[in-house]
């Protein structure tokens, strides 16, 4: 094996490439935009996997492509051949990490365009915040409903797509198989005498009872709203996302997310995940600041100041 040191390991780790155990070889990520891959990609990330690695690719929890076994020396072969591709590498250190989304786009329980909605993401914030330095990792995901398959309670800043139903009750003939009611995963739809009733308290918003009645008492057209979810984290510590205390439109989504790292890094100490900048100062503080636009105005002297210490 070659005699790598610390410092060359951290360097390239910084380009998104990460060690592979007991050897000096290593796994680079590839990071897809709005977490899509089109078929000529997938066929250079191949190509690039045969060449230059061992000719494995996997996918990660964050749906970057991993090619492994790649030698220290081609490392900057690989970069400079994926970018004549159209591809790059990254999703690693202190940063905005790669954005993940469910396939909402195409599910059938899916409330939006989860995977346009990633790629904004990618390019606003993945790509235009590539250099902002944070107080530690920052994972965005996007979910189309409230089945979470992408878990954005778990994430530091999750999105979920809920379709609250506008149901007309002068509409409802009070079916005995009534179609909502049989719909309704989490039964909080139900017949009470001739009339349906909807549960406030046990209904998720997850837009599965839209257009399920005949005689149009449950309508099929409505706004997609947002449940953001703010400083959840998995693994060693487990943290689940807060709910912000309301659901919010498709505009406000990106604002609230720029001005969420903002706080964090205004907030946070180094190496402090924001889940941990929350409990210690209070979801009040943030929710305040989320709801205002004084972060927005003030977003240059925030991104110019370093970081916390402990």
């Amino acid at each position: 094996m070659a005699n790598l040191t610390p410092s060359q390991v951290a360097e390239v780790k910084g380009k998104g490439f990460l060690r592979n155990r007991g050897t000096d070889q290593f796994s680079g990520r590839i990071v897809p935009r709005g977490t899509v891959f089109s078929a000529d990609e997938l066929q250079a990330v191949s190509a690039l996997a045969k060449k230059y690695g061992n000719g494995k690719i996997v996918f990660t929890s964050r749906l970057t492509a991993e090619i492994i076994g790649i030698p220290f020396e081609s490392i900057p072969l690989i970069i400079q051949e994926a970018q004549e591709s159209g591809l790059s590498f990254g999703g690693t250190g202190s940063k905005i990490r790669p954005v993940t989304a469910c396939k909402g786009t195409t599910c059938v329980y899916g409330n939006f365009d989860t995977q346009a909605l990633a790629a904004k993401i990618h390019d606003a914030y993945y790509v235009g915040w590539k250099d902002v330095a944070l107080p530690h990792k920052f994972k965005i995901a996007v979910g189309g409903c409230p089945n979470s398959c992408m878990k954005p309670s778990l994430n530091d800043f999750g999105i979920e797509g809920r379709r609250a139903p506008k149901f007309l009750s002068e509409a409802c003939k009070g079916c005995k198989v009534c179609q909502i009611e049989k719909a309704c995963p989490l039964k909080a739809a139900s017949l009470k005498g001739d009339k349906l009733c909807i549960d406030e308290e046990l209904c998720r918003d997850c837009g599965v009872c839209l257009g399920k009645c005949p005689f149009g008492a449950m309508p099929d057209h409505s706004e997609a709203l947002y449940q953001i979810f703010v400083g959840g984290t998995w693994g060693k510590s487990t943290r689940m996302g807060t709910p912000l205390s309301r659901l919010v439109t498709e505009e406000e989504v990106l604002p609230l997310l720029e001005k969420t790292l903002l706080w964090f890094k205004e907030n946070a100490y180094q190496k402090e995940r924001l889940g941990k900048a929350i409990d210690r100062l209070g979801v009040e503080a943030l929710e305040k600041a989320l709801f205002s636009d004084d972060l927005l105005r003030r977003k240059d002297e925030i991104l110019k100041r370093e970081i916390l210490q402990r």
